[in-house]
């Protein structure tokens, strides 16, 4: 068994950044480019562990400041740590909390030191530290770790931007400080907003510094796709090519198409989860809203070319039924059903650049691409 931590690159595209590759973690190895769901609270909203397996989720992500928040790190430790207190027996990734505490606006200070906020459950004031972060997942026990960064809104001024940048690099330092070699991976957050000398210089920075595996953080914040494309672009090849490069947050099918494309390895959203619930599916032509009352004698399944459990199994009239009638069960198979897209939708990536094809696979992703069908 290879050292945990260590990225098998498999194979690059020769047309592409696109690349092929394979993480090693404590939990089992990560086929990439792959796409995580998002189980923010220790679950991934709507469906069990073996419904993910099931599915071929190789790696799922949780969320530091939820998980400190409720239940607590300590007693998810007295547990058995995060994989036996929600029984996933596979790799967990958990982000850092720094999005969800910028998100609180006025009820987080952000400083030096660590973010003071307070808690969106019940107004608790708390403090969290850069080491205090990394201590909490290492009490949850999962496979990658985050560093705490500062987020940056968007627009925001070069002034505004580089402040926040060299503080998410001096909290990095301060992490990899406190990480333990007992097995759990660290990786470092290039933020730097849409300004490429900034990325350039936290990258950099980051680089000599050394960590398991390097994130792009700050996108998918309102910018335009061009500006996020071409940030991704111009940081992925300042980055380590012998470590995984994650892209956070992103995003929709075409975002990922485009970021492996552009050589990342890792994306995590809650996109797939999030618009089961709201009746948006995830096709190979398209998205396709359920409640449209065209479905509702529709006998056919959701995507023809989809071998889910959903669509093996129920018609679009009955899944428009489900939904027009907030049934649990709509949230059930319309979550099994956009999981499965995204994951496979990263299987087929994967032959793709396996056979040296990505090219062709990629245009013929956009030409089957009929929205609303």
């Amino acid at each position: 068994m290879p050292n945990y931590g260590q990225f098998e690159l498999i194979r690059r595209s020769s047309r592409s950044m696109a690349r092929r590759g394979r993480i090693h973690t404590r939990h089992g190895s990560v086929e990439t480019p792959v796409f995580m769901p998002v189980g923010t609270q220790g679950t991934v909203k709507a469906l069990t562990p073996a419904n993910l397996q099931e599915i071929g989720a190789e790696i799922i992500l949780a969320n530091t400041y939820h998980l400190y928040l409720r239940p607590g790190h300590e007693l998810i430790r007295e547990l058995g740590g995060l994989h036996g207190f929600m029984g996933w027996r596979r790799p967990i990734l958990t982000d850092s909390g720094g999005f969800q505490i910028f998100s609180l606006g006025t009820l987080a200070s952000i400083k030096e030191e660590g973010a003071t906020f307070r808690s969106h459950l019940d107004g608790s004031a708390h403090f969290l530290s850069p080491e205090d972060a990394i201590n909490v997942q290492k009490a949850l026990n999962t496979d990658i770790m985050m560093c705490l960064d500062t987020c940056i809104p968007y627009p925001a001024t070069w002034e505004e931007t580089r402040r926040a940048t060299e503080l998410t690099g001096r909290w990095a330092r301060r992490s990899l400080k406190v990480k333990k070699d007992n097995g759990q991976l660290l990786f470092g957050i290039v933020q730097g907003g849409m300004f490429p000398d900034l990325r350039r210089q936290a990258a950099e920075e980051l680089v000599d510094a050394g960590f398991d595996g390097y994130a792009l953080g700050g996108l998918s914040v309102g910018e335009p796709k061009p500006v996020m494309q071409d940030i991704i672009a111009e940081t992925v090849p300042l980055l380590p090519q012998n470590l995984p490069i994650y892209v956070m947050g992103v995003g929709t099918p075409e975002d990922l198409v485009e970021g492996v494309y552009r050589g990342v390895d890792m994306f995590d959203c809650v996109m797939p989860t999030r618009n089961a619930r709201n009746g948006m599916l995830f096709t190979s032509f398209g998205r396709s809203v359920i409640k449209n009352a065209r479905f509702r004698n529709d006998p056919n399944p959701v995507d023809n070319q989809c071998t889910c459990y959903t669509c093996r199994n129920f018609s679009r009239a009955y899944l428009r039924h489900l939904y027009m009638s907030r049934e649990i069960l709509a949230y059930h198979l319309n979550t099994i059903h956009n999981v499965h897209y995204f994951v496979s939708l990263f299987r087929e990536i994967q032959r793709a650049i396996d056979e040296d094809r990505f090219e062709d696979f990629r245009r013929e992703f956009y030409s089957l691409r009929t929205e609303g069908t």
